[in-house]
């Protein structure tokens, strides 16, 4: 129960919630702590739609509120937005929680009056007042109703109530005279606590009190706490009861709300209905978070005995290496010191690394198990429209929660052994060159199956370096057979670790195998990949032998988390209104290469990019923020090109709904090229490409575009000459 304790905690005043509000971005805060950072905004900054605080829209949109920075002439073109409307620029300052929130601009009560008083004494809310979540920083104008329109979190309130009673001091006997003892048992008809002496005197077990239920205290407050179900009413209609929920809304409503057509178009459903179907999801997603959060702890045993085996493992090391100094007499004791501390440097070092793995995991693990108590006691909440405002949030952060103990999180960072040989073998007089060699090859590369495919006469192969494998690789060879069981022979030398095989013969099977390489020789094939390319179907456009026709897809595994797919992972948009970047799932660095992406959606004006990427592109910044992708980005009035954040050739003409947009890449040439509605856009947009690329797009949640692939070169451009060796890497 203690690990809850933060989820129970207002981040303004840093006290446990009183009175606890739901803000639009599911945020919670105190009332008072609401009235404390109101700011009061000019009549010109209130946006012209009313974006009240309680008017049900709760997938609101605030992008076309602000942009500014979207239509000067004087910036590069692109807007970024920052949440619901800009509240004014004040001095910020810390919360007790270390939360970044406005000073207020009403008078402050006394500090040791934290609940408000009545609501009829309350001063009235300043017009155009706007609050700033002091946890996600998005702002919103408050319209009439202020701060009421605002929803109250009875679950919350339920919950912080139930932690406080259980850390309060024992219960205390009711019928002692004098010194009240410690309560020992409480009856529920009488309603009652006692202590064994009075219990013994006052309420003997027969005759009518026989038939009494005696409980232990704890259980007994907990009942005497319980009353029945609250009956919540409608903040538009105060007297009325909530009985039904809005599946678009995401809130409960009234049948006065429904006979006034304020949900007339929606779908609605009973709202007991619904809250026995969010428990069920939030107990469904508590499941998945709890098997992580055994994980974690298992995880950290393993953990805790790596750091015993570093420490046994360096000892031994340190032993055998003052032998192997000792073997070398005088000479070597001149060089026993420096090696030493070499040694100690790779002991501490790797205990550095665990330890530091450890408190990163046992941070984690103490946030996840607050979250698991906290969604547990929302759970035993009673109230179904107190639950429901709380519980897609609860799920949403259960899932981002889990998701956090994706792959990698549960894997240690460093082996417990020391990958050093001490080489003892040159003549004295080259004692004062010793130093640690690394003798060993590299292992034997892992083919990653659920990435390695085949698609038309290509081959595609992925590989990676076995776990915990800490000898350096140089580099990686790929050999394949001639698809007729004969000799292999290499296709591919280099440092990646995807490579496709272009020009292979149609309806054949080929065998694969990788190894890798360093300075000390060459490591062991991997294990030998079989793989059967399809039978010949070639549209008649493929006498154009310079291009590389290729299907692909959008790929799930190496997208964003807010990226959503359909249409067979060809469709995509996204959840978020941040831009969130998905790549294609093949990868290419030979041909000529084109393909095409339709504007299904298109809303509030969104700057879309597109364009190719690095395999490890940053996913949650627009594309070309970093230097690891080349892209367009596009309005509806303009476009521009990015690389690494710098924005060149602005070109006019936009996308609208229904626009196409090409991406034409050339290796003949080493060019991209792009293109809006069958037109060029710009000039050749970046030169000079070398190296493998990725098809990739960035967006939000106003824009959802479908992929068109296996595409002929646009009949204006002539592709250069052809690469002689027919491979993609």
């Amino acid at each position: 129960m203690d690990e809850m304790e933060e989820e129970l905690k207002c981040p303004v005043c840093g006290s446990f919630f009183r009175e606890p509000i739901i803000l639009p971005c599911s945020h919670n805060i105190c009332l008072a702590c609401a009235r404390n950072i109101l700011v009061q905004t000019p009549d010109a900054e209130s946006p012209q739609s009313s974006r009240a605080s309680g008017s049900g829209v709760s997938d609101y949109d605030y992008l076309d509120l602000d942009k500014m920075s979207l239509y000067s002439e004087a910036d590069s073109g692109y807007g970024s937005y920052g949440g619901f409307v800009s509240a004014p620029t004040t001095p910020c300052q810390k919360s007790p929680n270390g939360v970044r929130v406005f000073p207020p601009t009403v008078p402050q009560p006394p500090p040791q009056q934290h609940l408000l008083p009545q609501p009829g004494s309350l001063p009235p809310i300043p017009r155009n007042s706007c609050i700033t979540c002091p946890q996600c920083h998005r702002s919103l104008i408050l319209d009439d109703r202020g701060l009421r329109g605002f929803p109250k979190n009875r679950v919350l309130e339920g919950v912080v109530d139930r932690y406080q009673q259980s850390k309060a001091a024992a219960l205390k006997c009711q019928l002692c005279e004098k010194s009240p003892k410690e309560a020992t048992v409480m009856c529920e008809q009488c309603d009652v606590f006692y202590c064994d002496p009075c219990r013994l005197r006052c309420h003997p077990p027969r005759g009518p009190l026989a038939k009494h239920r005696l409980v232990p205290p704890a259980q007994g407050r907990i009942s005497r706490r319980a009353s029945p179900r609250k009956i919540s009413t409608c903040t538009e209609h105060e007297l009325e009861n909530l009985s039904m929920y809005c599946v678009q809304c995401k809130m409960p409503v009234c049948y006065q709300c429904l006979e006034e057509g304020k949900h007339g178009t929606h779908e609605v459903k009973a709202l007991g209905a619904m809250w026995k179907l969010h428990k069920g999801q939030l107990s469904q997603a508590l499941n998945g978070l709890s098997d992580r959060a055994t994980e974690a702890k298992e995880f950290l045993v393993q953990l805790r005995n790596m750091v015993q085996h570093i420490q046994e493992n360096g000892v031994e090391f340190e032993a055998c290496l003052v032998a192997q100094c000792d073997a070398l007499i005088d000479a070597l004791n001149r060089r026993k010191a420096q090696l030493l501390a070499q040694v100690n440097k790779e002991h501490e070092h790797k205990l550095k690394v665990v330890r530091d793995q450890i408190s990163h995991c046992t941070v984690k693990l103490r946030q996840t198990t607050g979250l698991m108590e906290y969604c547990l006691e929302v759970i035993k909440e009673n109230d179904p429209s107190g639950f429901l405002q709380i519980s897609d949030a609860l799920i949403r952060r259960v899932h981002m929660t889990e998701s956090q103990w994706g792959k990698g999180t549960l894997t240690p960072r460093m082996t417990s052994d020391f990958d050093l040989t001490l080489d003892s073998g040159p003549l004295l007089q080259t004692i004062h060159q010793l130093d640690f060699v690394q003798m060993k090859v590299p292992a034997a590369p892992m083919l990653q199956l659920e990435e390695c495919c085949t698609q038309n006469n290509s081959a595609t192969l992925s590989w990676k370096q076995p776990p915990l494998s800490t000898i350096a690789v140089d580099g990686y060879i790929l050999e394949l057979d001639d698809g007729n069981g004969g000799p292999f022979r290499e296709v591919y030398v280099g440092t990646e670790t995807i490579c496709t095989v272009d020009g292979l013969h149609f309806n054949s099977t080929y065998k694969s195998r990788v190894k890798a390489f360093n300075a000390s020789g060459v490591g062991q094939y991997s294990k030998t990949l079989i793989m059967q390319t399809s039978e010949m179907k070639l549209p008649r456009y493929l006498n154009q032998s310079l291009c590389t026709v290729a299907w692909f897809t959008f790929d799930p595994a190496s997208a964003h988390p807010d990226i959503m797919f359909s249409n067979d992972n060809l469709t995509v948009t996204c959840n978020s209104y941040d831009d969130r970047v998905v790549m294609g799932n093949t990868a290419f660095s030979r041909g000529v290469h084109y393909w095409e992406m339709t504007v299904d959606r298109y809303d509030n004006h969104p700057d879309p990019a597109f364009g190719i990427a690095r395999g490890d592109v940053l996913k949650d910044v627009m594309l070309g923020k970093d230097d690891k992708a080349w892209a367009m980005y596009v309005d509806n009035n303009r476009s521009w090109f990015m690389h690494n954040n710098s924005h060149t050739n602005r070109t006019d003409g936009g996308i609208s709904k229904g626009s196409t947009i090409g991406v034409l890449l050339d290796f003949s040439r080493r060019i991209l090229i792009f293109l809006i509605n069958d037109e060029q856009q710009g000039p050749v947009a970046f030169e000079g490409l070398e190296g493998a690329y990725y098809p990739a797009i960035s967006l939000n949640r106003n824009v959802q575009v479908t992929l068109h692939t296996g595409l002929p070169i646009p009949d204006f451009y002539t592709p250069g000459e052809a690469d002689p060796t027919g491979s993609v890497c």
